[in-house]
């Protein structure tokens, strides 16, 4: 199984190609485990493969459900005492950061990860109050990062484009799914038997707290095959459950670092931008902040850039005041972020310094400086993006 999946698609490293095999063992025994892993399938772009693994998935996996869009009443349905496998596409459509208000989906999502977890609701002629089993397992593909609340219960992947050596068996449906059913018909005859005994067992994990509910399906499932197939499993634990700290520091950090520019902004009289410099100087004088032992020699420019990037904010060309021009960054380029990523913040709303409205650019000349102000647009050029307006 192993090897079959690694033919058609490029995980990011042996260890998620361990982690996605024992994960597919684990849903043909989901009634004798006591937790429910989803399986994370994010990338930052189209491309990545995450649909592709979804499609080897369907044809490998206990009684698969494959959707682009699911209501809770449908989940509710599907899921009983032998549920199915969950596989949902385009997962940010509907529980990502920008799926809106989805809550109760949500909310199930992360209830079946744990047994004995029902959703109740009144149904029937006779409005009886009636509990919907949650239990089930899940993949979720996403073009970004899903919601904190299913990554802390999911086998994350990290999936990224193909380097230009890196092959794979084109997918075809009719060469192969008789062959990845027969490889998902032979997996499930060797575990049937053994529902007992994975349900009784309790093995040592190497991670501890919710990671280790998350990942003890799939430690259980290697050691019931033996072999290199423990060691394996609790090295795919470790590395993917690190690499997850890691990503959640950064996240950590990131959001700090919006926070710190809300701040500056304000303290500025929310002008409606700051060259880099003067942002990059504001965050290295906060004692508190860790803006000074950023990287090897304190946060940069270059740093700013790259940590904003991931919140699609870029710098752009602005003139300041006495014609200076510099790198900088509109306030209205933060809104979106502050607002999504930072609820608790006030004034996130566009505050001109001024009552008189900023110099818009012309085409071949540069906008005119108003005193005082930072005027907007890229100067020597044609009018950009709404910047600051």
């Amino acid at each position: 199984m192993r090897a079959t999946i690694g033919k058609y698609v490029v995980l990011p490293n042996e260890e998620a190609l361990t982690a996605v095999t024992l994960w597919v063992a684990a849903t043909h025994i989901q009634t004798a485990l006591q937790h429910a892993p989803r399986l994370a399938v994010v990338g930052p772009t189209r491309g990545c493969g995450k649909s592709r693994v979804l499609d080897v998935l369907h044809e490998t996996v206990h009684q698969p459900i494959m959707t682009v869009n699911m209501s809770t009443a449908v989940l509710f349905r599907v899921i009983g005492k032998n549920p199915h496998t969950i596989l949902v596409d385009e997962a940010d459509t509907i529980v990502g950061p920008k799926a809106g208000e989805n809550e109760e989906l949500r909310g199930l999502l992360n209830a079946g990860h744990q047994r004995n977890r029902p959703a109740w609701r009144i149904s029937g002629p006779e409005h009886k109050p009636t509990p919907y089993p949650t239990f089930a397992m899940a993949a979720l593909a996403s073009i970004g990062d899903l919601p904190d609340t299913i990554t802390d219960r999911a086998v994350v992947l990290r999936m990224q484009k193909r380097k230009p050596g890196e092959k794979v068996t084109p997918f075809r449906w009719r060469y192969a799914t008789p062959e990845l059913n027969a490889l998902r018909d032979r997996l499930a005859a060797w575990l049937g038997p053994l529902r007992g005994t994975a349900s009784r067992m309790a093995p040592t994990m190497p991670v501890e707290d919710r990671a280790a509910d998350t990942w003890e399906p799939l430690v259980i499932i290697a050691d019931l095959a033996g072999g290199h197939w423990p060691a394996s499993g609790r090295a795919a634990c470790v590395a993917m459950t690190r690499y997850e700290t890691v990503q959640d520091q950064q996240t950590n950090l990131k959001t700090r670092l919006l926070r710190d520019i809300h701040r500056i902004f304000e303290a500025h009289g929310n002008p409606e931008a700051l060259s880099s410099l003067d942002l990059v100087t504001a965050l290295l004088q906060d004692p508190d902040a860790p803006w000074a032992e950023h990287g090897t020699k304190g946060l940069n420019a270059y740093h700013l850039g790259s940590m904003l990037r991931g919140f699609e904010i870029r710098p752009a060309n602005y003139r300041f005041d006495k014609g200076r021009q510099a790198k900088g960054y509109a306030r209205n380029q933060f809104l979106d972020s502050w607002a999504r990523h930072c609820p608790g913040l006030t004034g996130t709303t566009p505050a001109p310094a001024h009552d008189a409205p900023p110099a818009r650019p012309t085409q071949g000349k540069p906008p005119a400086a108003l005193t005082g102000q930072l005027p907007v647009g890229p100067p020597g050029g044609p009018a950009g993006p709404n910047r600051a307006r």
